[in-house]
């Protein structure tokens, strides 16, 4: 009988190996290299992603825009990422992580070659809007993807290194459009962020579909062969065999057999039980439903409530910071760019900083005691008036340190919280929320700055909202650190 064509039990005993033989992998040169291809295509997306705000002045001036349109061409992006996130994950889970991240990178890198010769704002909005789709499908999928070729020991530090390619995308596209924006104008930004989507072959060529998701669709043989090829890349990396997969990890024959060939006597892993096993609702649990059955309820309240306060706040701050420089405090436009530059590198150390910590003080505390101190920073910078472009500049760096480094950790946290059946939507629903609050801080920071509103009042708001995701986190949020996956969501 063909793997393929076995019973449900074989099916549950292949994803059971599969999880335990992930968990005796060292972290090798293809971790690696895998974190790399996909880091990079991430790279570009962040890199995309902030080009709308160091362009927006210029944009502004060119195509003669109020304030209300400044706030739709910001937006229009985030409203396609959303879209973007919530088709993405449910696609996923049908058809493939790779196959979704190649396609999305693909569209960006056209989307961003087509932006560069827009016309006027009408068409630049259709195009940004299209763009979102394939940034905010993209982003949620790869972080599932690495969640699910990592380990569980140390894994917060792996996941989070890797991610740190998104607010490095963020730093490097800010300096560089601060340079290039006011030489040679926001044309060229969009010329080179078009060029890495020629790496959807590279992405296809180079990087194997998920084994947990290939077992989970019942694609056995794929599942079995797949994890076979990984293992022994992982072998040829470290030079050293491999410790063997004990009996009790429910491998099916092939597996084990494929486990000891590469085995040493010196080394036994089980997978762990779960810590409390699924109710035979939660184990049935597929789809939107699904999120909100049993256990997952409350977990998917609480991570959408961190998704969109963390970057509600990020948002708000670091979408409009160029033109509050240059219109509250008359910055010239290099100026202006420079101050949200130095933002947004304080962001980036901030991320290092959760990364390089995260499995030691765990995910819980992380976003407790960042978000905590960006609420506190905010409502300060709020205190003192923000009376000068100095005291904005180092308060919103300050604040920075903390929103960028929670932000990040949502990447790791959020796909320990779910099942691989539903891991992929479970990102994307935190990615769509995470868009929403994309979408509303810069709204209300318009609503307000353009009504007339003081700046002090923009930061105090800020500052509430970080506040709200805090005590979500410090009272509600489950700790994952160094649990496996299927312990963590069986």
């Amino acid at each position: 009988m063909s793997l393929d064509a076995s019973p449900g039990r074989d099916t549950d005993a292949l994803r059971a190996g599969i999880a335990a033989r992930f968990e005796r992998l060292p972290l090798s040169r293809w971790h690696v290299t895998v974190r790399l291809v996909i880091g990079v295509v991430t790279f570009f997306e962040a890199f995309d992603q902030l080009l709308i705000a160091y362009a927006m002045p210029e944009l502004r001036q060119q195509w003669h825009l109020t304030d209300g349109d400044v706030t739709a061409v910001l937006t229009i992006g985030s409203l396609g990422m959303l879209i973007g996130a919530l088709f993405s994950g449910r696609m996923a889970d049908r058809i493939g992580r790779v196959k979704i991240i190649a396609i999305c990178i693909g569209v960006s890198g056209l989307a961003s070659l087509a932006l560069a010769a827009s016309p006027s704002a009408p068409p630049f909005m259709a195009l940004r809007f299209v763009q979102g789709l394939a940034i905010g499908g993209e982003v949620p999928v790869a972080a599932t993807f690495i969640s699910e070729i990592t380990r569980s020991f140390k894994r917060g530090r792996f996941v989070l290194l890797y991610e740190l390619v998104f607010p490095a995308g963020l730093t490097i596209g800010a300096l560089v459009a601060a340079w290039v924006v006011p030489a040679l104008g926001w044309r060229w930004m969009y010329v080179v962020a078009a060029v890495p989507g020629l790496l959807c072959i590279l992405v296809q060529r180079a990087v194997p579909e998920s084994p947990r998701w290939l077992a989970d669709r019942g694609r056995l043989q794929e599942a079995a062969a797949t994890m076979e090829l990984i293992e022994a890349k992982v072998v040829a990396a470290t030079g050293a065999p491999l410790p063997p997969v004990g009996a009790a990890a429910g491998a099916t024959p092939e597996a084990a057999v494929t486990a000891s060939a590469s085995a040493t006597p010196t080394t036994t892993l089980t997978p762990t039980a779960p810590a409390r096993p699924a109710t035979p609702a939660e184990a049935a649990a597929t789809g939107v439903r699904g999120l909100f059955t049993g256990r997952y309820r409350r977990r998917t309240l609480v991570i959408g409530t961190l998704w969109f306060t963390g970057y509600f706040v990020n948002y708000g701050i670091t979408s409009w910071l160029p033109t509050i420089y240059g219109k509250q405090y008359g910055l010239s436009l290099s100026d202006a760019l420079l101050y949200s530059t130095v933002t947004s590198v304080a962001g980036f150390l901030g991320c290092l900083l959760v990364a390089l910590t995260v499995d030691r003080i765990g995910r819980r505390k992380v976003f407790a005691f960042f978000l905590g101190g960006a609420a506190a920073l905010l409502i300060v910078l709020a205190a003192l008036g923000a009376r000068t472009p100095v005291q904005v500049l180092v308060w919103t760096s300050l604040a920075a340190v903390c929103f960028f480094g929670s932000n990040i950790c949502l990447y790791l946290y959020t796909p320990e919280l779910y099942p691989t059946r539903m891991r992929a939507l479970g990102c994307s629903v935190g990615g769509a929320l995470n868009r929403l609050g994309v979408i509303l801080g810069p709204l209300l920071v318009g609503a307000i700055y353009a009504g007339g509103g003081q700046v002090s009042a923009v930061f105090v708001t800020l500052g509430g909202v970080a506040l709200v995701g805090a005590l979500a986190a410090a009272f509600f949020a489950e700790e994952t650190t160094d649990r496996p996956l299927e312990e963590v969501s069986p």
